[in-house]
């Protein structure tokens, strides 16, 4: 039903675009008939929002992965960089929420590791709608930040780095299989921000993939019930992302081509001092308008990362 739903959308966009088109051209025709300038010229404007969506359109029609239509569990980690680099996680939380408010995606937050001064640890956030993964894939690797620490008493400029990780929602038994007895579920007590607000009861959870080692763990909700499920989603995603990487390492064996790390080379450098300017170190695509990117206008940057991959 949802795979129905997000294909009549898909349809009615495409219907709605030629509708669209038929009309503006038949208004045209009248305008150039009776000689109404006043009237092209104002038709100019809707004209280019009908190419807008057009290229739009276009370009949605080469996310043809395999998950590529699926929503996305996205996952950021703070990395070198101490209490900078939590604050660091924490701003580019705020800056994907925002992206996906514009893009129209709905977004839950699935857990959430409060940093012990400031910021977050690690959080993990689902970004629900058509495409998500497909767009949200551009953003896998290492993101650094440049600028004046505000956690510095001596103001210096500090370099904080962030992992992010983008999988593909996937629904047990249909796209992963998981036995009962390759996981192990383990329970303890969720504990809030700097250990306050310990909770009495067991309620958070962790899950452990015995084949393969991974293990995710849950704490946001104060039913046990509701953080295994969650837990288990998460697991089922990074099980999928697994099984996509270990396809791409072979074919990248077979054709001898070099893989890096996760926590190689950054993809992208966000420099707020002593200049702005955001860069994609995969396509040299550039801005100078840091707080911008930073509230969430990333479609520059996802589009042109894509289009090398996928154009």
């Amino acid at each position: 039903m949802r795979r129905m739903s997000d294909l009549k959308g898909e349809i009615e966009s495409w219907t709605g675009l030629d509708s669209r088109a038929s009309d503006l051209r038949e208004l045209l025709e009248m305008a150039m008939e009776e000689g109404d300038e006043s009237l092209t010229e104002s038709m100019g404007e809707e004209l280019a929002e009908l190419a807008s969506t057009l290229e739009r359109l276009e370009f949605e029609l080469m996310l043809s992965g395999e998950y590529d239509e699926r929503s996305a569990i996205l996952a950021l980690h703070a990395g070198a960089g101490g209490v900078d680099s939590q604050d660091w996680v924490q701003m580019l939380m705020r800056m994907y929420l925002r992206w996906s408010e514009r893009r129209g995606f709905g977004t839950e937050v699935l857990d959430v590791s409060p940093g012990e001064e400031a910021g977050i640890k690690s959080v993990v956030v689902q970004v629900s709608g058509l495409n998500a993964y497909g767009y949200l894939k551009a953003e896998k690797g290492v993101h650094r930040l440049v600028r004046i620490s505000p956690f510095d008493g001596n103001h210096a400029r500090h370099t904080s780095f962030a992992l992010a990780e983008v999988m593909p929602e996937v629904e047990e038994g249909t796209d992963v299989s998981v036995s009962a007895d390759d996981i192990r579920i383990d329970t303890f007590r969720a504990g809030g921000h700097g250990g306050q607000s310990v909770q009495k009861n067991s309620t958070a959870v962790r899950i452990i993939h015995l084949p393969t080692g991974v293990r995710v763990s849950c704490q946001n909700e104060r039913s046990q019930h509701q953080n295994r499920e969650i837990a288990m989603r998460i697991l089922m995603a990074r099980l999928a992302e697994l099984e996509m990487k270990r396809r791409a390492e072979e074919m990248a064996r077979i054709k001898g081509e070099h893989i890096s790390p996760e926590w190689g080379n950054q993809i992208r450098s966000y420099v707020l001092h002593p200049y702005q300017m955001v860069k994609d170190h995969r396509t040299d695509h550039s801005v100078s308008s840091a707080e911008s990117v930073l509230d969430g206008d990333l479609d520059g940057f996802i589009t042109s990362y894509l289009k090398t991959t996928v154009g």
